[in-house]
């Protein structure tokens, strides 16, 4: 028997609509009708597409993570802080934001699962903690300087053959999106997807439900660690360049088709949903829309994907219950003779 590969349930819709919003660039801009152009917007679509795996690991287990945010805002501050120009610094700070990215995640699946706090408020909480420490540390005005060296993986590129010159930021997403890939594909990754289904069967089967939910924790933390190393090279040391990122991974999640409250999903259409996204933005800039508009698309966007799930799962449950209360609500019919 051969193998054929497939695309997993609710992929084909966001390709499509990010085909055409691809087909829209190349008509609006000059600059994507060579493959250049797309491959700039890979470039600065990466951060978000890696923080929306990880934003993915954790709603799909039936979570959610606001702290990204604010993590990619610590990591670049931290880092800029602690390196201040030193090449020599550059590889033991890129390992402590790693390692602080880790920490937070932890934190976060630690308090969520042994506690019993809701992960809403966890990470709400977290976001806060870290804000707050963050401008405590820095006045408001980050100190510091970022090396040449650190600022490779956000701006650097590397000579592949037959491709060229290709970022490394490319690179690095590629290698997480097809490791988030293979790990779906094994016993962990669809136990985790069964515990946002349904906690209760996972627990009867002898699942680790909180072992699971701790690991999507943790690996939403590394990977906004991630990608606040490939952020800090693209864009520069700001207290604000984390601000606003959980709620687009959020959105590039559900525009992505992963159901709010988990048990359905793919990350390969998660990460085709932050392109999707960030091709969108693009493209209403090139057309001259206001750029105000982005939060608001971000809204519609989560409140029709909501209201979408909501009525999946809503609209079959109403048609098996509809026969049965018409049949019930018929007379009883007379026995014959």
């Amino acid at each position: 028997m051969t193998w054929r590969p497939r695309l997993a349930e609710g992929t084909a819709p966001v390709l499509i609509v990010l085909l055409l919003l691809l087909i829209g660039l190349a008509i609006a801009g000059p600059a994507y009708a060579e493959p250049s152009g797309y491959l700039a917007l890979l470039k600065r679509a990466a951060p978000l597409m890696i923080l929306a795996i990880g934003q993915y690991f954790v709603i799909v287990s039936g979570g959610f993570d606001l702290s990204v945010g604010a993590l990619v805002t610590a990591g670049v501050v931290i880092a800029a802080r602690l390196i201040n120009g030193s090449e020599s610094a550059t590889a033991r700070v890129i390992l402590l934001v790693l390692g602080f990215g880790l920490l937070v995640g932890l934190v976060n699946g630690l308090v969520t699962t042994k506690l019993l706090v809701p992960s809403f408020i966890v990470t709400l909480g977290m976001l806060l903690v870290l804000d707050g420490a963050i401008f405590l540390w820095t006045g408001g005005a980050p100190r510091g300087a970022l090396s040449a060296g650190f600022r490779t993986f956000g701006r650097g590129a590397v000579d592949v053959p037959l491709l060229g010159e290709v970022p490394w930021s490319v690179l690095i997403l590629l290698a997480i999106l097809l490791a988030a890939a293979l790990f779906m594909r094994g016993g962990t990754g669809r136990a985790l997807v069964a515990v946002g289904d349904n906690e209760a069967a996972v627990r009867l089967s002898g699942g680790q439900v909180d072992r699971l939910r701790l690991l999507a924790f943790v690996l939403s933390g590394l990977l906004a660690a991630i990608a606040a190393i490939l952020l800090g090279g693209f864009a520069g040391v700001s207290a604000q360049v984390g601000d606003g990122l959980e709620f687009r991974a959020i959105t590039a999640v559900v525009l992505g088709g992963v159901v709010l409250g988990g048990g359905r999903g793919s990350v390969v259409a998660a990460a085709a949903g932050a392109l999707s996204l960030e091709s969108l933005f693009t493209l209403l800039n090139l057309l001259g829309v206001s750029g105000a508009l982005e939060s608001a698309v971000q809204g519609v966007i989560i409140i029709a994907a909501v209201a979408y799930a909501a009525l999946g799962s809503g609209v079959p449950q109403r048609l098996r219950w509809w026969p049965k209360q018409r049949d019930s609500a018929r007379p009883a019919q007379p026995a014959s003779s």
